[in-house]
C-alpha cells in the first residue's frame, strides 16, 4: 500500500473513532444527567475549570477554521459530498467529520492524479 492510500485509510479510522469515542463520553453525560437534552448542564461543564475552558476555547475555534476550510477546498476540488461532512461535524463529532473529509480529500486527489 503506498503513502496516499495508507493515509486515506488512517483518516477513515480515525473519523470511525471520532463517531464512536466522542458519543461514548456524551452517552454517559445523558446517563448521569437524565435529561438527554441536557444542554445548558453540557455547557457548564465544558467550561467548569480553566482545563476545560482551554479545551472547548480549542476546539470551537479549531473546528471554525477547519470547517471553513472544508467548505472551500470541497468545491475547490469538486469534491462530491463534502458537505456530508460538515454534516457529521454537528451530528456526530467534529472528530469523525473533519478526518472524513480529509479521507473523501485523498480519495478525490487520487482520482485527480489518475485523470492526468
Amino acid at each position: 500500500m503506498h503513502r496516499p492510500e495508507l493515509l486515506r485509510w488512517i483518516y477513515l479510522l480515525l473519523a470511525i473513532a471520532g463517531a464512536i469515542l466522542p458519543w461514548q463520553a456524551n452517552l454517559e453525560f445523558m446517563q448521569a444527567n437524565g435529561d438527554p437534552l441536557a444542554l445548558m448542564q453540557f455547557i457548564q461543564d465544558a467550561n467548569a475549570n480553566a482545563a476545560a475552558r482551554s479545551l472547548s476555547r480549542d476546539l470551537l475555534i479549531g473546528a471554525s477554521a477547519i470547517t471553513i476550510w472544508i467548505a472551500v477546498e470541497g468545491r475547490r476540488l469538486q469534491m462530491k459530498g463534502w458537505w456530508i461532512t460538515l454534516i457529521a461535524c454537528v451530528m456526530i463529532s467534529f472528530a469523525c467529520g473533519a478526518p472524513l473529509f480529509l479521507h473523501l480529500r485523498e480519495r478525490r486527489l487520487a482520482e485527480l492524479a489518475a485523470a492526468e
